[in-house]
This record gives C-alpha cells, structure tokens and sequence, in this order.
C-alpha cells in the first residue's frame, strides 16, 4: 500500500517526456516534407483540350449548289500541338443535313492529325460527305464541329469548337 500511495502524491511527472515528443514532431515533419517534394517532380496527369481548326470556316450555298466543297480539318492541341488518330463529328447546328443525316463522322489517322470533308448543297447531284439544307427563308445557317480524341490519351474536348458559317 505504501508503494501505491507514494505513486499518487508524486507529481514530478515522466522525465523526458517533452523533448520526446518534440523530437518525433519534427522527425515526422521532415519526413513529410520530403515525401511531398518527391511526389511534386511527378508528372501531372490533367486533360488537355482539343480543338479543330479549319482552313476556310465559309462555304456558300452558291458554291456548293455547281459542285462540292472540301474542307480539311486539323486536329489539334489548345497550343497548338498535332492529335493522331481522332474523330472529327459534324452535326446540325441551324443548317440542316439533308436526308435525316444526324451526323457524319470521319476519322483522322494514327499518324496525321487532319481530315477532308466534302460538303454540297442537296440540291447538287454529286455525292459528298456532308450534305447541307437551308430552309427558305434562311440566308446564314451553322454546322457544328466537335472532336472525339483517342480513347487512350489525356485530350478532352469540352469547349466549344469552331462551327462553319454556310450562307447563301
């Protein structure tokens, strides 16, 4: 009993105890620091954007109603950087596409980043990729562009793309 009562009225407390601590703090700190310097040389993994550019993003109703136009697409980086093996999608945007054609898709290949599209008028008699129809009364109408990048990349295409002007 002797012993128990003299444990409770010592209040000198664990010697030591303090800078221990201390030092595992600081220990642990470093550690951290350095763990987090490694990590930060690794290369990032964010989505880079995609975008099409366009030779001439005109093609007049006139122009189109003698023949077909082609237009050649380059599928590329935000700075400017070539993308292989994409998909170029063309849909309706005011203009309509003729034959309740809901979109054409062409694909670049694994080692070119462009595509040529042909457009006409539906009131030609070629046959083209795309084929356009402005209403009556429309003067000016769009098609919309968009991108599908490779499925085994970082690209993504979630601003909007040029879209091209089709004007009678």
């Amino acid at each position: 009993m002797r012993s128990l009562k003299k444990l409770w009225t010592d209040n000198r407390g664990i010697e030591g105890l303090p800078i221990r601590l201390v030092i595992a703090l600081v220990v642990g700190v470093a550690s951290l620091a350095i763990m987090t310097s490694i990590l930060g040389g690794l290369p990032q993994f964010d989505n880079t954007e995609v975008t099409v550019q366009v030779e001439d993003d005109q093609m007049t109703v006139e122009d189109l109603t003698s023949g077909s136009e082609t237009l050649t697409f380059e599928v590329v980086t935000d700075e400017g950087e070539e993308v292989n093996g994409a998909q170029v999608v063309i849909t309706e945007g005011t203009a309509s596409l003729y034959d309740d054609q809901s979109a054409h898709t062409e694909g670049t290949g694994d080692d070119d980043n462009t595509v040529d599209v042909d457009f006409q008028d539906e009131e030609s008699g070629d046959s083209a990729d795309v084929v356009t129809d402005l209403r009556e009364d429309q003067d000016t109408a769009t098609l919309k562009v968009e991108v599908q990048p490779p499925t085994d990349s970082n690209y993504v295409d979630e601003q909007e793309n040029p879209e091209i002007l089709v004007t009678a």
